[in-house]
């Protein structure tokens, strides 16, 4: 058996993303838990700072900076490495851009060409063009071993055409620990939201997809050279959104006497919760908790102690969800339509093109605070189902790594 391996997690890292956050901390404790505390991690970033806010670099674990053009940086770093983890939940999607779906497949592909084992460890897939439907097929196939988090990303990875071997576990975050002393966060941030929280955690659905260009607005740059996708018809999207949730807040304000917490489980979310606050009658009743500022220890507990959750986030529910609070989906891809699937939740699932959104999720809202045991078992079991299948995950890699003849803990 080889000495411990140099491992590179390769993923969103740095973005103030709080369930990209929160999926690398646990990642790297189930590294460390087969591998021993020792063992050799780097983790990629374009946004060190960021990283470096939850990320403690030591002579163990290495923050590597890479390009914004990242071809060169992720061939030297696969190189220098040993294993490859994929470590981003939205792996395989362009949802976002189509950046982040080719850093990963070059990753891939880099490995395979040094002949580096590699594993896309709980990832999901979404939408895909037809020309990144074929990279796909192409490259997410050079892949050693996939595990999805949803039966419904693995069936879609075949249905593409993907050949490597893949398993179903779930989302790492669901083994994310937080810390003792943020338990009561939402109480000392907030001390006067005595007549309970609903937390809102929307998605400008009109920034995306970020893409390439060399130049564009400033207000409109996320980090050289990708720019959100901006003109007239989504600006005018963007705004109506805000008036949307803006009037389903004040609804449940002045129905309910309810605060409102605005969550930005990313730090991109933030313009959108700013014009949503400025929007609502009574602002005092509402706070922004955003991830720029609150780490994902906190933002979890948070989470953990609404009322009701309203979110367009994957991991604004799968976080909340060992506290069992009362969820509604307002989704625009199949991240959320997966989970809330085999959650048995589908009727609480909103799909945002749907002409009847704004309706229907009144009458979730409804539903929900007037009788918030209703979901209870469902999200009981549905943690429980989790927890079991996301311990698969270090035991899949343990196995990998040893059949790869790395040393490993028993």
């Amino acid at each position: 058996m080889k000495d411990s391996p140099k491992v590179l997690l390769a993923g969103y890292n740095g973005a103030n993303n709080t369930g990209s956050e929160a999926r690398l901390l646990s990642i790297i404790e189930d590294v460390r838990s087969i591998l021993g505390p020792e063992a050799l991690i780097t983790v990629p970033t374009l946004n060190e700072a960021n990283l470096r806010r939850y990320l403690k670099e030591d002579e163990f674990l290495k923050i590597a900076p890479i390009a914004s053009v990242f071809f060169l940086d992720i061939r030297g770093l696969v190189k220098e490495h040993d294993v490859l983890l994929l470590v981003e939940g939205s792996c395989y999607m362009d949802t976002w851009t189509s950046a982040l779906l080719w850093a990963f497949l070059w990753a891939t592909r880099c490995a395979y060409t040094f002949k580096k084992p590699s594993i896309a460890y709980a990832v999901d897939v979404g939408h895909l063009s037809s020309f990144n439907r074929w990279l796909v097929k192409r490259e997410a196939s050079k892949t050693d071993l996939i595990l999805t988090r949803t039966e419904s990303a693995a069936e879609e990875l075949k249905k593409i055409g993907v050949t490597a071997p893949i398993d179903v576990t779930a989302d790492c975050a669901f083994t994310f620990k937080t810390e003792k002393k943020d338990k009561n966060i939402l109480k000392k941030s907030w001390p006067d939201s005595n007549s309970g929280v609903v937390g809102l955690a929307p998605i400008d659905f009109y920034l995306w997809p970020v893409v390439m260009r060399p130049w564009g607005k400033k207000e409109n740059l996320y980090k050289w050279p990708y720019y959100f996708s901006r003109s007239k018809d989504r600006i005018k999207g963007s705004k109506e959104l805000s008036l949307k949730w803006a009037q389903k807040a004040d609804r449940i304000i002045e129905k309910y006497g309810k605060m409102i917490a605005l969550i930005c489980m990313e730090e991109v979310d933030e313009p959108l919760a700013r014009s949503i606050k400025g929007k609502i009658k009574s602002p005092e009743m509402v706070k922004i908790f955003s991830s720029r500022e609150f780490n994902a220890s906190q933002i979890t507990n948070i989470l953990r102690n609404l009322d009701l959750l309203v979110t367009s986030r994957y991991h604004a529910g799968v976080l909340s969800l060992e506290a069992q609070i009362p969820q509604i989906a307002v989704g625009h891809d199949t991240r959320l339509r997966g989970f809330y699937g085999e959650l048995g939740l589908e009727d609480y699932l909103v799909d945002f093109k749907s002409s009847e959104v704004w309706n229907k999720l009144e009458e979730k809202v409804d539903e929900l605070i007037v009788n918030p045991e209703i979901q209870k078992e469902k999200l009981k079991n549905g943690f429980i189902e989790h927890l079991n299948r996301v311990s698969q995950n270090p035991e899949i890699l343990r196995n990998f790594l040893q059949k790869s003849g790395w040393n490993v803990r028993k």
